[in-house]
């Protein structure tokens, strides 16, 4: 495929991801879970998604070793998913990650992922990052974001719960209604 055809179906591609949403977080769809005080709905959460910074406390931990200490992550927040926590480089320790070379992605939002993985794992993704994303989300460069499936994860003490994909890494806390994208019968949100 030449260059040029290359770019433009990618354009495409792009284009056609994000015109897809049925929901983009202007209103809430009736099936939609009606938040109780100091709750947020992810129905409300805007599409494009935007980034929101982060002042609690983050802790990920892999057993009984410390992987992340961050009071400086961001959140990316889009409609129907629980918050996705990236953090600092600089508040990781990069010791225990491995970046996975046969894995990658596109985010129709973000641009393309990269994988890692932890040493002592080496076989599946654990954490992700965009080090070259679009313009809209430069912020998340030299930032890397965790599958709270694999890891434990904290925020401001609290345990978080994984969302209901293998693919979505939301974090699910005490603060959020859903219904979560991920869950059975959600493939068409």
């Amino acid at each position: 495929m030449g260059s040029n055809k290359k770019v433009k179906t990618t354009i495409n591609w792009l284009q056609k991801a994000r015109e897809h949403w049925s929901y983009k977080g202007a209103e809430r769809p009736p099936f939609a879970i009606e938040p109780k005080e100091n709750q947020r709905s992810v129905w409300d959460f805007p599409r494009p998604p935007i980034v929101e910074k982060v002042s609690k406390p983050v802790i990920i931990n892999h057993k009984d070793t410390k992987i992340v200490s961050s009071h400086k992550a961001l959140a990316v927040l889009e409609t129907a998913s629980p918050p996705t926590y990236y953090i600092p480089k600089s508040d990781i320790d990069m010791t225990m990650l491995v970046p996975m070379s046969n894995k990658s992605s596109m985010c129709e939002w973000k641009g393309n992922a990269v994988y890692w993985t932890l040493k002592e794992i080496s076989n599946h993704p654990v954490a992700w990052s965009y080090p070259n994303p679009f313009l809209e989300f430069e912020a998340l460069i030299d930032h890397i974001a965790f599958y709270p499936q694999h890891l434990d994860c904290y925020i401001d003490g609290e345990q978080v719960r994984a969302q209901a994909s293998q693919f979505y890494a939301g974090w699910i806390t005490s603060d959020l209604v859903g219904p979560f994208k991920g869950e059975p019968g959600t493939g068409h949100w």
